[in-house]
Formats: structure tokens, C-alpha cells, sequence
């Protein structure tokens, strides 16, 4: 498993994919998030950016993910999987790759609020719950990917429209009654928005929101994924 993950991040990291996300991560951090709060309501503001981060790099997270999961050949997928002990190895393998990478594109988004909330002496469990909900929301983003990478969706053009459907209709659902069959964006949000306080008492609804879902979504994939030839 340690071989398949480092063998799948190496061939993305070589083959410069891993480029793009990182420039646009790099962007944002520059033009935006440098920009640190200010004035009294500097400590709400600091934790609020822990949920901005979040859904912005949502379906950067997605986009990451399906470069990574894109990046072997046909071919070259088809011998990992014969050579693998178990068929569901390479599966595994790869969306633990694409998390990996995920996680290392998190930390270079949050670096800086992380300092801001430190420096203007946002509460350590408003920061704490901040980084870990970044951690948690990384996972759907990865699966949202995975769901529309080339094992699953050969043709990229078609795989980019699903890709960005897919998380348009995410953030759709998550405005009305069927938001529990969503991520929970506007709930995180929110809560991040409204205070320390409260973005920390809401952590633990929101984090079980998004494990639910993605055991549920990762389990359908796994399961589609060992079908495919």
C-alpha cells in the first residue's frame, strides 16, 4: 500500500499536474488571505476564515483529487491492478494519495490564518476545530474527485462538466430541505461566522455530518470502482 501511495503521488508530482492547484492555492493566499483581520471583531473574523478556507478549497480538494487519480495511463493502471495482492489495493491507494496531497495543499491555504487566529488570540478550540474541520472536508472533496476521475468517467471533457456540476449541485442542495444529503457548507459557515463560541459548540454536528457522508459516498465508490474492468 506505502509503495502504491508513493509510486501514484510521485507520478503526479513529476508530472507537474500537482502545478496547478498549487499556483491557484498560492494566488488566493496572496491576494486574500494576507490580508488578515482587523478591529474589534478580529478574533470572530480569524476563526470565520477557517470556514472560508474550507469551502474554497472544497473543490480545489475535488480538482486535486482527479488530476492525481488521471495521471496513470490505462495501461499502466491496468498492471498496478494485476500486480497489487488485492484488487481493491490500487483503489485504496489512490484516494489515500489524493487525500495525502489534499491534506499538503490544506496546510499551505491555512498557514496564514493559522497565524492571524494566533496572533489576535482567537480561543485555542475555535483553532483547533478549524484545522480539523479543514481535515474533514478535505475527505469529501477527495471523493467528489474520485467520483469523477477516469476510472469511473474515461473522457475529460466530460469528467471536467461532472466535476464542476457535482459540486454546483452540492452547494445547491445544501440551500434547501435535502441539505443532510450534502456537505454541509452553509452550516459551516455559518457557524464559523457567528463566533468562536458557536462555530465550536456546532464542531461536533457538523463533523458527523461530514464523516456520515463520506462513509457513505467513499463506500459506493469502492464498490463501483472494484466493477469497472
Amino acid at each position: 500500500m506505502i509503495a502504491l501511495i508513493r509510486f501514484q503521488v510521485a507520478g503526479y508530482v513529476r508530472s507537474l499536474r500537482i502545478l496547478h492547484p498549487l499556483i491557484v492555492v498560492a494566488l488566493v493566499v496572496v491576494l486574500v488571505l494576507v490580508q488578515g483581520p482587523s478591529g474589534p471583531d478580529a478574533t470572530d473574523l480569524a476563526v470565520g476564515t477557517f470556514g472560508d478556507v474550507a469551502a474554497f478549497m472544497f473543490p480545489i480538494w475535488a480538482w486535486a483529487a482527479r488530476a492525481l487519480l488521471d495521471t496513470q495511463p490505462d495501461e499502466q493502471r491496468a498492471l498496478t491492478a494485476t500486480a497489487a495482492r488485492r484488487r481493491s489495493m490500487p483503489t485504496y491507494a489512490g484516494l489515500l494519495s489524493a487525500y495525502g496531497v489534499n491534506v499538503c495543499l490544506g496546510i499551505v491555504a491555512l498557514a496564514v490564518p493559522l497565524l492571524q487566529a494566533l496572533q489576535v488570540g482567537a480561543p485555542g478550540r475555535a483553532i483547533l476545530a478549524g484545522c480539523a474541520l479543514n481535515l474533514l472536508v478535505a475527505v469529501p472533496g477527495t471523493l467528489l474527485g474520485a467520483w469523477t476521475s477516469r476510472p469511473l468517467i474515461p473522457g475529460p471533457g466530460v469528467s471536467l462538466l461532472a466535476l464542476l456540476s457535482a459540486a454546483t449541485a452540492l452547494v445547491l442542495l445544501g440551500l434547501g430541505r435535502l441539505s443532510w444529503l450534502s456537505v454541509p457548507m452553509i452550516e459551516w459557515l455559518r457557524s464559523a461566522h457567528d463566533g468562536a463560541a458557536e462555530f465550536t459548540a456546532r464542531f461536533p454536528a457538523i463533523a458527523l455530518h461530514l464523516a456520515l457522508w463520506s462513509v457513505l459516498v467513499g463506500t459506493a465508490y469502492v464498490a463501483l470502482a472494484h466493477r469497472r474492468p
